[in-house]
């Protein structure tokens, strides 16, 4: 939760501050980024893609 916070707030704010600021490395971070997606993940984008398309 926190690493994909930093994700999406990178765009305002030092990568290092947030890291600093949320109590988590910065190696962490980027090892999470680098990282493949789980099945589990990839399950839930096809459920949500199967979602979104049903609904109006």
């Amino acid at each position: 939760m926190k690493f994909q916070f930093i994700d999406v707030a990178k765009e305002s704010f030092p990568v290092t501050r947030l890291c600093q600021v949320l109590g988590v490395s910065q190696s962490g971070y980027f090892a999470w980024r680098s990282r493949p997606a789980s099945p589990r993940q990839r399950e839930d984008l096809v459920l949500l893609a199967h979602i979104r398309s049903a609904s109006p």
